[in-house]
């Protein structure tokens, strides 16, 4: 089974990955995130940039500061909820100076989209949309299919009320909506609140620390709250809870 059929949503997978030079080596591309905000982090944005080793991740803070043109040409564009109205008004500066280029909103913790559905399956913009709180290996094959050209849309925006992943949350840990820790994240999150530093937690799961920092960046991001510090207190807290559940899945 491809990678991508893992994913709920649209599909339509275009063109290769990567275009070759040539010599036959892989040219590289860019993917480039147009958001005010840090919704992207510098580690996610590493992990993209492991994960395809042709892809270079550019950010820019504003719309017209994606309007120029980069050293390597632009595959994929990730575009902030909050700037899409200006997105669509500069959509024929960012289709000349990106020919290439598809995009998508960036749906950040949860934020529903301002636009109806329709307008964003209209859009002449705008091909899909990209949630951040997703399990990391899931949301990296949502970005190999934007990257490959399909598109993807979250079955909850499709078909309203459906509400994808894991059980009911047991406890709200901020404020807003949040999606409850993957297995693997709250067996790191359990490592968390018992004082281990990122090493150990690496060496004890046979994991990279690469991995383990991008892991902790979406359980903050997840939980809503500020740092690690308040995700252990909310393990502690409530850890009983979803524990049981996520040891019967393993076996």
């Amino acid at each position: 089974m491809h990678e991508e059929s893992a994913v709920a949503g649209i599909g339509n997978v275009g063109a290769g990955l990567t275009t070759l030079d040539s010599r036959g080596d892989a040219k590289r591309r860019t993917l480039l995130v147009v958001t005010s905000r840090d919704v992207v982090s510098e580690t996610l944005a590493l992990a993209i940039e492991a994960e395809f080793p042709w892809i270079a991740v550019e950010q820019v803070e504003s719309v017209e500061a994606a309007c120029i043109s980069f050293a390597r040409p632009v595959s994929l564009i990730l575009i902030d909820v909050f700037l899409l109205d200006a997105a669509e008004a500069s959509a024929t500066e960012l289709t000349r100076f990106h020919p290439e280029a598809h995009a998508a909103v960036i749906e950040a913790n949860g934020q529903r989209l301002h636009a109806p559905i329709v307008e964003i399956l209209r859009s002449r913009l705008v091909g899909g949309v990209l949630p951040m709180n997703l399990p990391l290996d899931v949301w990296l094959s949502i970005v190999r299919l934007m990257l490959r050209g399909g598109k993807y849309f979250p079955a909850d925006m499709l078909y309203p009320g459906i509400r994808p992943g894991p059980g009911d949350i047991p406890r709200k840990a901020g404020s807003g909506d949040w999606t409850e820790p993957s297995r693997r994240e709250l067996e790191i999150l359990e490592l968390v609140s018992r004082g281990l530093q990122n090493k150990s937690i690496a060496a004890r799961l046979n994991l990279s620390e690469h991995t383990v920092k991008i892991h902790l960046h979406n359980i903050i991001s997840k939980l809503r709250v500020h740092n690690r510090t308040e995700a252990a207190a909310w393990f502690r807290d409530h850890g009983h809870e979803v524990l049981p559940k996520a040891s019967c899945e393993t076996r």
